[in-house]
């Protein structure tokens, strides 16, 4: 069984927690709370030496990091992994835009907004910049999903796990999405997939798809 080190509160985190409970895939949780400085305790760094979470442990002693890496690896063989070459570029490319345009702006503020304490003090001479660049990336989204239901291959896949996790807070973190209605309808497809949890471990209504994702269907 997969162990997983992760925070509750955390987008990145949460982006493997929800692959796993679509996949359907037990694992033993370990939470680390990084605002304690949880992450950064020498026994971790053993682990992570980058001293950050989401860590998988894959089999004993051996670890994965970095959230994006570990959606692949546990998607393998699934449906949550498009099989063809294109398609599974067509994934990593909108999996490369949510680390390089969508969680350095919209998960930052919200990691400064919404979990730390006195954040939007401490980084006043960020928000601007945050906001600017993270409206910016929701129109990229936007304007893809007017023609598209999902990311990548025309189906839920771990490109659109990867993109969900901090767009689906981004109104916690002064983002409006009112002026997005394609990224509001996909988040709530995203929602409807049996399988679904949020963030805080809750279950969607009763479906059972899981069954079918881990087995490629």
């Amino acid at each position: 069984m997969y162990k997983l080190y992760s925070m509750q509160r955390s987008g990145n985190s949460y982006k493997v927690r929800l692959a796993l409970a679509f996949l359907g895939v037990p694992y033993h949780a370990v939470e680390v709370d990084i605002l304690r400085g949880e992450s950064r305790t020498p026994d971790f760094l053993a682990k992570n030496p980058s001293g950050q979470v989401p860590l998988l442990e894959v089999e004993e002693g051996r670890y994965l990091a970095e959230s994006n890496a570990i959606l692949w690896y546990v998607a393998i063989g699934t449906a949550l992994a498009p099989d063809s070459a294109i398609e599974r570029a067509e994934a990593l490319q909108w999996m490369f835009f949510e680390q390089h345009a969508l969680e350095p702006n919209i998960g930052a503020a919200y990691f400064w907004l919404s979990l730390v304490k006195g954040g939007r003090d401490l980084q006043t001479h960020a928000l601007d910049d945050w906001m600017e660049r993270g409206y910016a990336a929701l129109q990229v989204m936007e304007n893809h999903l007017r023609t598209h239901d999902f990311f990548a291959a025309g189906q839920l896949t771990i490109a659109d796990i990867a993109l969900y996790a901090y767009t689906h807070v981004a109104d916690r973190c002064d983002f409006d999405l009112t002026t997005f209605p394609s990224i509001r309808g996909w988040l709530r497809r995203i929602e409807q997939q049996p399988g679904f949890a949020d963030m805080d471990g809750s279950a969607a209504p009763p479906g059972n798809a899981a069954a079918g994702i881990a087995a490629g269907i």
